[in-house]
């Protein structure tokens, strides 16, 4: 037993700990030190980006950079992961934040966290990237569009007051205040607009971001321009971290917080996983993922005791430690320093930064994740998946991303559920060979059923693909289906794979509804993982362990014996 557990244990031992474990040499330092640089000056624009667009100070989402960017990267398990706040949960904490204040939303970021670590110690990192490409979609177009609409005010520098919250009355507001726009915060909105563009397109491998930003702030200073800034709006950045503290927030509050932190610990850890799938396939190094969500949720936890806002896996910045050449989680450690020593070293010039300045990052960022072409190429897909589509992207922009996440899940459950219900089936296999004059589908299947004898009294049906819910209502009016009540009744399971718990209480009720009716109920190929639902559910005992079969003729074997004598009456009986 001890070993066992200490075997699952070792699962979660982080990459970083393997990394040191198998030699580290000063060559891989040289290139996790270059790496880490980079990163670190990719990721100070970014984080303050995302701060202006949940509107917190933007020390905060540096704090997060810091502490949960190097947690991230010691704990998770992946090399070259790097992670930090990141744009995909910029409109739900902004909702969160305009809901239940900077308090409340520091208790979602720590709820988030205990969540995290709890998917992946239950090992559900396997499994949570696996959120139906339509729902992704939908969700990171709409919140595309939601970043670029809270952006608009600050890009045209409108006189206007407060930013209606909803989508529509937002543009309305717009529209009404349009001839009040500033032409030098749009000029230099628009300059840091285009240098990005220019370093995306033909020079990549520079920061872009950062260059713009510093390139516009000492215009705008230079040429005294009364334009509003990071300093006018949030005050001065402190240059240094707070001390750690626990959120005070009252548990009734709290309770009202766990929808809202359901949904950032699941967008943090389909992005992160997301995330290092792709740096896998850059990469070829194999990543856990559970010991990833277990490293993502601590980070929250610890960002939620500095006054951060949550973090997730970053795809941008962990493309760029690979393409820097980052081999070893240590890049993504000395990331985090890169950004502490920026705010404490820059920390009074980034208070000149002005705000159209970082409306132009946040329209590159939301540019970036609306992949309007995947969007776009949906609508080529089956109608289901295109509603589906449809219907979180107009949640996600005119209600909430919760509200999106939740129906689009549903939505994607149901249809799912109905593409089951689709293949899976209940058929008669001796009346499917009769009509279909012994098809070729079957033809080579040594345990077809034309292959042998169906003595007369004995009915033959099979269950094809997975024995759910939604199959459980056909088997329980089967009988009602038949001419007369057969004398042997055998259902096959060979292609059964799973079988679920109403699955099992339709069998219950149907092997009840044949003893009524004076039938004998036998099941043959039944399959290992099902046979041992069956058992633990006692239907074995139920339904007599002489009365399930390995195959087709083994069963009728037993089904001939029990007409030919006196057994089939002691059966009944």
């Amino acid at each position: 037993m001890a070993d066992i557990t200490f075997n699952k244990l070792k699962t979660f031992l982080p990459k970083s700990i393997q990394c040191f474990r198998e030699g580290y040499s000063f060559q891989f330092f040289r290139k996790d030190l270059l790496a880490g640089l980079t990163v670190g000056i990719i990721a100070f624009p970014a984080a303050l980006a995302v701060a202006v667009g949940v509107n917190v100070p933007p020390e905060r989402a540096l704090f997060t950079a810091v502490i949960a960017g190097f947690l991230i990267s010691a704990l998770g398990g992946s090399r070259v992961q790097v992670g930090g706040p990141t744009s995909t949960l910029i409109v739900i904490l902004y909702d969160v934040t305009l809901r239940h204040g900077f308090e409340g939303m520091l208790m979602a970021t720590l709820l988030a966290g205990i969540i995290l670590v709890i998917f992946g110690l239950a090992g559900l990192g396997t499994y949570i990237k696996y959120m139906p490409y339509p729902v992704v979609t939908g969700l990171t177009t709409g919140i595309a569009v939601v970043i670029f609409s809270s952006q608009f005010k600050d890009f045209l520098g409108l006189q206007m007051g407060t930013v209606p919250i909803d989508f529509v009355g937002k543009w309305k507001a717009y529209l009404r205040y349009l001839t009040s726009w500033d032409p030098r915060s749009f000029a230099i909105g628009l300059g840091t607009l285009l240098v990005m563009i220019y370093f995306r397109r033909f020079k990549p491998r520079f920061p872009g971001p950062l260059i713009a930003l510093v390139i516009f702030s000492f215009f705008a200073w230079l040429f005294k321009l009364d334009i509003p800034t990071i300093g006018t709006r949030f005050g001065s950045l402190p240059r240094t971290l707070p001390a750690p503290s626990f959120p005070t927030f009252g548990l009734e509050e709290s309770l009202d917080l766990v929808p809202d932190a359901l949904t950032i610990a699941i967008l943090a850890g389909i992005e992160s996983l997301l995330s290092a799938v792709v740096a896998e396939g850059m990469t070829g190094w194999r990543h856990q993922s559970n010991t990833e969500l277990v490293a993502q949720g601590i980070a929250n936890i610890g960002a939620s005791f500095f006054g951060g806002i949550p973090a997730t896996g970053s795809l941008s910045r962990t493309a760029a430690n690979v393409k820097a050449g980052g081999v070893t989680p240590l890049s993504g450690m000395i990331h985090a320093c890169v950004v502490l020593l920026i705010l404490f070293i820059f920390a009074p010039l980034v208070n000149k930064i002005p705000l159209a300045c970082l409306a132009a990052v946040l329209f590159m960022i939301a540019w970036g994740m609306s992949e309007i072409h995947h969007f776009i190429h949906l609508f080529t897909a089956p109608k289901k998946d295109v509603a589906v589509l449809l219907s979180v992207f107009a949640l996600t922009v005119l209600i909430n991303i919760t509200a999106a996440v939740q129906v689009g899940m549903i939505l994607a459950a149901f249809l799912f559920m109905k593409a089951m219900s689709d293949v899976s089936d209940v058929v008669s296999t001796t009346q499917f060979f009769e009509e279909n004059n012994q098809s070729l589908e079957g033809y080579h299947d040594p345990d077809a059923i034309y292959r042998t004898d169906v003595p007369e009294g004995v009915e033959v049906y099979e269950i094809n693909g997975p024995f759910f819910f939604g199959v459980a209502d056909r088997l329980k009016n089967l009988l009602n289906e038949l001419e007369r009540p057969s004398k042997i009744f055998i259902l096959r399971m060979r292609r059964v794979p799973t079988i679920d718990a109403s699955g099992m209480h339709a069998l219950e009720e149907f092997y009840i509804e044949c003893a009524r009716q004076g039938t004998i109920l036998l099941l043959s190929g039944v399959k290992k993982g099902p046979l041992r639902n069956l058992r633990r559910y006692h239907l074995d005992e139920l339904i007599g362990e002489d009365h399930i079969f390995s195959n087709i003729h083994s069963a009728l074997e037993f089904a001939k014996e029990l007409l030919r004598t006196e057994k089939f009456k002691q059966a009944l009986k």
